[in-house]
């Protein structure tokens, strides 16, 4: 049984320490302290200073009990997305949310407490277990950067759970591949007042250019969004500069491209439309874009072994575990494709990225719960 005052209080704890991406240093120190106190070797990787944070992922290795036993991975991100600062918790039951002014912190400070918890039971209750390698990670909000960044030549895990995602009832094994994309609108700059004619609004290219563009719900495989938009130096200047960035997801790589391509036209064929000629120049409006892979896709079959431990470990404690596809992409894309086979168990967050995000923690000790029944499982096959 797990400690539910415990963790409670441990995510509380977690989610008033501020961890916007890049600045999970003081959450780092605490998590390692923490893991420290219960045996852990424990290190603060290189992994800020490559993506410019003041913090590395932190990555914890707990000795197990069982003999020449393989080791299992347990990873959750530490950053928040922002508004995150300065949290209040507000307790209604068994709900924790804010006043809406920042969000919570639960994705995925949620995940952290899960983590941690759980191996203090293993320890107190003398459970049998494999080692177990703890990967805190950094800036999983801003492309999974942390993760991108370990180095899994120096782990031993082959496979393991990465806590972050809602319903602890479901498992999540496939998420979709994006791409950035980043839109420089280049038109031309005149007085606004005195001679609009001889200028080429950016703005105007560009909502002509969203105008026509598919955004949103493209299909149930693929989704897309332009979410800056930055631009323009004053009222009485015709802007000649207009900077989007956007993503796309999908499960298809086909779609995937196709998605992309489409939205890189659209500002393509508004831009092709203007060109203005003043003292004999002449100057075409233009597009500069920058595309880049965010991170690729994931898809762990049922029958994988970290599948079926979490099937089978819920199927102890009579409940029921459903596979699904995510939309969303987490650093379980990051690890399958570095090798190491991993799935995505849910914790009890809800409306997550948004100021009225909220997590049941009555989800989150479910979570911990069958996480401890996945640890005890998995030691008892790495006895046979």
């Amino acid at each position: 049984m797990i400690n539910q005052e415990r963790i409670k209080n441990l995510l509380l704890e977690f989610v008033q320490i501020d961890s916007h991406s890049r600045k999970e240093r003081d959450i780092a120190e605490r998590i390692k302290k923490y893991c420290e106190e219960m045996g852990a070797q424990v290190e603060i990787d290189d992994a800020g200073e490559k993506v410019g944070g003041n913090s590395g992922n932190v990555i914890a290795r707990f000795p197990g009990t069982i003999p020449n036993a393989p080791s299992i991975m347990m990873s959750a991100h530490m950053d928040t997305v922002v508004p995150g600062e300065g949290v209040k918790p507000i307790i209604e039951g068994d709900i924790i949310r804010t006043d809406e002014s920042t969000v919570p912190g639960g994705d995925d400070k949620s995940g952290c407490a899960v983590i941690i918890e759980v191996i203090r039971c293993l320890q107190e209750q003398n459970i049998p277990h494999t080692p177990i390698e703890a990967i805190f990670s950094i800036c999983e909000e801003v492309g999974l950067l942390g993760a991108k960044n370990v180095d899994v030549s120096k782990l031993k895990a082959k496979y393991g759970i990465v806590f972050d995602s809602d319903d602890p009832g479901f498992l999540f094994t496939k998420g979709p591949s994006s791409n950035h994309m980043e839109f420089k609108i280049h038109g031309l700059e005149s007085h606004a007042g005195v001679a609009p004619e001889e200028g080429i609004s950016a703005i105007k290219i560009a909502a002509e250019g969203l105008v026509n563009m598919k955004l949103g719900r493209i299909d149930e495989e693929t989704t897309a969004n332009i979410g800056l938009i930055s631009g323009g130096m004053a009222t009485n200047i015709i802007p000649n500069l207009v900077v989007l960035n956007g993503e796309a997801r999908s499960h298809s790589e086909e779609k995937l491209e196709a998605q992309t391509q489409h939205m890189k036209k659209c500002l393509e064929d508004a831009a092709a439309k203007y060109e203005v000629t003043v003292a004999g120049k002449t100057t075409k409006a233009s597009v500069e874009s920058h595309i880049e892979r965010d991170y690729s896709s994931m898809d762990v079959p049922d029958s994988s072994h970290v599948v079926q431990l979490v099937i089978q470990a819920a199927k102890r404690m009579g409940l029921d575990v459903k596979t699904m596809a995510s939309g969303g992409g987490c650093d379980a894309n990051v690890f399958n494709r570095k090798g190491i086979e991993c799935a995505n168990l849910g914790t009890g967050m809800r409306a997550i990225h948004t100021v009225k995000e909220w997590l049941d923690v009555k989800d989150m000790y479910a979570a911990a719960e069958m996480t401890l029944e996945i640890m005890k499982l998995n030691g008892e096959l790495a006895g046979k």
